[in-house]
């Protein structure tokens, strides 16, 4: 086993939006950071979220007002800091009998657009809906306000990167086998074990991050430390369908079940719809999280019991489904767990110590991450201040760049492409797409073609610059182009990924003619 000399100021464990969040900010401040990520980054919880950056209308009712306004000024940050992976959406709101009084719901909106005092989203506004309407006939008054969409997993990415950048070293498929204190050095100790060549190694660290999401009481078993946890997790299951692009309409819908449960019906892809979420406990492992036929009945009813184009299960291509690991607020109800992040601090030492993420949502990660940097600075020292509130994230080349002022240079860059992927980069990748667009003159350079717009260059530089592994990690995080690929054409690029990986021969590939 080897043993790395260099020892980590910080140590984060878990590849989701949290860890790469804090491993961002940490090596922006000069920090030496580690990130170890047993699968995929996003692989977990980060990819399967409803990809909404909100303030949360509905916690409003569980009056988290702090949790609210901090959300509602993220979401301005992030419009400005990831234009390329953030952009503003219109929700339409139908009311309903079963809900509270039409002017309760108008005042509760107009909190909830002033609880920031940086909103530049259009404010909300009472709509009439008329016969052409997609609303089932009888839902005739509603209201319209706004919240932002997000690429869930190529945030975690741009994060990771943004990471990497200022010097983080970036493990990707790396799990942490053990975790132990050396009193002799005064540092903590972590068996790491690269999950595809089983070479195993040991590095150290003065602070540890335990951003494990779901598996943190996992994590917490195997140390070799008694943590003296005071808090526990509980694992909510979230399950969602897509289905072709149902709508005609501009924007998504918010719908309250009578049970008070909300469902977003949101566009996606260009092509297709997405219906969700649900709310379930879960005692299963969050590995094999599936959506339960139940769930696709639930959401279903509440589509067809808004929309006058019903749905069944034979409209379904696809689903998913996630765990959020929330800190347990011994709340009755799973909708109603607080979403609000709890760190918790272990002392090991008065020089190191282990941090524990509890709960959070994507909206608030930033905010997060800087938490949990003022939580461990006792343990490190002087550091640079906060900076990623006025940064670019990986994608944009400047804080306020919009995701049309980079469509405009990519389409500018390459004339030869058609708009669909100028689109598809703009709002993916951003600026990243310069790097393998670069030296191409015609659509011929960009090598083979996948299907699906999806050629040999991209591939290539996902593999190589965003730990991309297998045909999985680039069609359905890097990109969402397994909604549109057939089998003959996902076993082709599978077939291309491990070759690229092994060193071996190249898989035979259809060319672009």
């Amino acid at each position: 086993m080897n043993q790395c000399e260099q020892v980590y100021d910080i140590a984060i464990v878990g590849g989701g939006i949290n860890g790469a969040g804090i491993a961002a900010d940490a090596a922006g401040r000069g920090l030496k950071v580690l990130l170890c990520e047993r699968k995929d980054f996003a692989s977990g919880t980060s990819s399967t979220s409803s990809k909404l950056i909100h303030g949360g209308l509905r916690y409003l009712e569980h009056y988290e007002f702090r949790l609210v306004r901090e959300a509602l000024g993220e979401r301005e940050v992030l419009l400005k800091k990831a234009g390329h992976l953030v952009s503003p959406l219109k929700f339409t709101l139908p009311h309903r009998p079963h809900l509270r009084p039409a002017w309760l719901i108008r005042a509760g909106l107009f909190l909830y657009d002033h609880l920031s005092f940086a909103n530049t989203l259009p404010t909300t506004k009472r709509v009439r809906f008329g016969a052409e309407h997609p609303l089932q006939a009888h839902i005739n008054l509603g209201f319209e306000y706004y919240d932002c969409w997000v690429d869930d997993s190529r945030l975690v990415i741009s994060n990771v990167l943004d990471a990497a950048r200022h010097g983080a070293t970036i493990k990707a498929r790396t799990s942490c086998e053990q975790l132990e204190f050396d009193s002799k050095v005064n540092l903590w100790n972590l068996s790491l074990k690269d999950v595809q060549s089983q070479q195993q190694e040991i590095v150290k660290a003065k602070t540890v991050v335990n951003a494990c999401g779901p598996w943190l009481s996992d994590f917490t078993k195997q140390t070799k430390v008694d943590l003296h946890s005071r808090r526990g997790v509980r694992l909510i299951k979230g399950s969602h369908i897509i289905v072709p692009r149902t709508l005609t309409t501009e924007g998504a819908y918010i719908l309250q079940n009578e049970d008070k449960r909300i469902v977003f019906v949101l566009p996606y892809e260009d092509k297709f719809t997405i219906i969700g979420t649900t709310d379930q406990e879960y005692r299963g492992d969050p590995a094999k999280v599936a959506i339960d036929d139940w769930e696709v009945d639930y959401l279903l009813s509440i589509y067809n019991q808004h929309f006058k184009q019903a749905l069944d299960r034979e409209d379904i291509v696809s689903t998913y489904s996630g765990v959020r690991p929330l800190c347990d607020d011994e709340s009755d109800d799973p909708s109603a767990i607080t979403r609000d992040y709890t760190l918790e601090l272990h002392e090991q030492t008065p020089d190191c110590a282990l941090l524990s993420i509890y709960g959070g949502k994507i909206t608030t990660y930033r905010k997060l991450a800087e938490a949990a940097l003022r939580q461990l600075k006792p343990y490190l020292g002087d550091f640079k201040t906060s900076w990623t509130h006025r940064a670019a994230l990986s994608g944009s080349e400047y804080f306020g760049q919009s995701r049309q002022e980079i469509r405009s240079k990519i389409a500018e860059l390459a004339p030869w492409l058609d708009n669909q992927s100028v689109d598809r980069f703009a709002r993916s990748y951003g600026c990243l797409c310069f790097e393998f667009l670069k030296n191409k003159n015609t659509l011929a350079d960009m090598g083979a073609d996948f299907g699906a717009g999806l050629r040999q260059a991209e591939v290539d530089y996902l593999i190589e610059r965003e730990w991309a592994g297998t045909a999985e990690d680039i069609l359905w995080r890097r990109s969402k182009l397994g909604l549109l690929l057939n089998q003959t054409e996902i076993e082709a690029l599978e077939q291309y990924v491990a070759n690229k990986l092994s060193g071996g021969p190249k898989a035979q590939l259809r060319l672009v003619k």
